[in-house]
């Protein structure tokens, strides 16, 4: 039997933004293809966390997946969790124009934590198989991601439209930022990850 590859680094990846815009349900649709109705679903306390294996030309990342509360009262508990932090996904529902205003918070919050000023965001726009109760254009949250110099995409996790290629953007652009992540190779090529994206870590909801 052939040896697993070895893991050429780890990246850490956050989800943040408002309660109900479908964080968890982007990140259970890409790392289990599975989507879960709103009525099977509960509200994250805390910090969720999952772990998935991504190739990409010959090499082999860890996706540290990080899905955080968006309730208010959770905020200063998930501000640990921004530490070390490769990629950031600001996520709002394009049929809910609050969650689209709430963004700047999230970026506020997002400037404050991640110290690594090279940190990779992409604002992503969710439920877009809700076009009939759009409340935010395309144009609107791509103009918003370009004045954050951010990625932007739209997606849908009920469909899975654009789930995947939001993700793999994301991760394509902190592969081509090697600044932010070799700090964390040894000298021989071993993977170092901090403390903070493999332990300590709660999930739980509200059910």
């Amino acid at each position: 039997m052939d040896a697993a590859p070895e893991i050429t680094a780890a990246f850490k990846i956050l989800f943040v933004g408002d309660s109900n815009v479908g964080k968890s349900s982007i990140l259970l649709r890409f790392t289990d293809d599975v989507f879960l109705p709103a009525d099977e679903t509960c509200a994250t306390i805390g910090v969720d966390f999952k772990a998935h294996m991504y190739d990409a030309d010959g090499e082999r990342y860890k996706l540290l997946l990080w899905d955080t509360a968006g309730q208010e009262r959770f905020r200063t508990l998930t501000s640990s969790y921004y530490r070390a932090v490769h990629g950031v996904i600001l996520v709002y529902d394009v049929s809910n124009r609050e969650s689209f205003a709430h963004l700047d918070s999230w970026v506020e919050e997002v400037n404050t934590y991640c110290l690594e000023g090279d940190v990779v965001k992409m604002v992503v726009g969710n439920k877009i198989d809700k076009e009939a109760e759009r409340q935010v254009s395309r144009q609107e949250g791509a103009e918003y991601a370009r004045r954050l110099q951010a990625l932007f995409l739209e997606c849908s996790a009920k469909t899975k439209t654009g789930v995947r290629q939001a993700i793999e953007e994301l991760v394509s652009k902190i592969i081509d930022t090697p600044g932010l992540w070799r700090r964390q190779l040894a000298s021989n090529g071993t993977v170092l990850v901090d403390e903070s994206v493999t332990s300590g870590f709660g999930s739980g909801c509200a059910c």
